[in-house]
């Protein structure tokens, strides 16, 4: 739609009083705004792997009395996630990835994986005990956190998509599924695979 006549006559006037020479406190104002400068370039680097340690034992100590084993912390520059838990070896790994992305969220997700030493599913007890420690049960997405996606899963009941970098076998739809289980009337299908043959 055309502006009006009327419009464009107060759009003028407007611009014009902005920038008339009679108005010195829009002047003053510009001349007080940082330079371009002086902005920070990059975000501060993450905290060193001691630092990693002192926040696991704080945490320990703050929500779970101490009780939680020691256990192995390290960075991983290939996960795409925010962190993982491995029970075998007992380590936290901590998506280097990821958190440079959202590097406030750090101690979230330490929290979350240290959970899973004593809760390993993300069932009901452990969404309980995320909310009593104000822990998040899912991170965040970001399209630099998409990867090399080989393979697009699709649930059949609810439509939703499942892009994997593995190939799966027997997988069900995790907003379909009752319970921890498999369920045939969910399984995933392939929609699509850049897998080359």
């Amino acid at each position: 739609m055309k502006p009006s006549k009327k419009q464009m006559k107060a759009l003028a006037e407007t611009n014009f009083d902005l920038f008339h020479p009679a108005m010195p406190a829009v002047m003053e104002v510009s001349t007080r705004l940082p330079e371009i400068e002086t902005l920070p370039e990059t975000r501060p680097p993450l905290p060193d792997l001691p630092r990693l340690y002192v926040m696991f034992d704080s945490l320990n100590a703050r929500y779970f009395q101490g009780k939680l084993p020691p256990t192995e912390i390290s960075y991983s520059t290939r996960m795409l996630i925010a962190g993982s838990f491995s029970p075998n070896t007992n380590e936290i790994k901590i998506g280097r990835k990821y958190h440079e992305i959202f590097p406030d969220e750090l101690e979230d997700t330490l929290k979350h994986e240290m959970i899973h030493i004593i809760n390993r599913n993300h069932d009901r007890r452990f969404k309980a005990i995320a909310g009593k420690i104000g822990a998040s049960v899912r991170a965040r997405t970001h399209p630099a956190l998409q990867g090399n996606c080989k393979y697009l899963y699709v649930c059949l009941g609810c439509g939703r998509e499942y892009p994997r970098r593995k190939r799966l076998r027997m997988a069900s739809c995790g907003v379909c599924t009752k319970g921890k289980s498999f369920d045939p009337r969910f399984k995933l299908k392939l929609l699509k695979s850049s897998k080359k043959r």
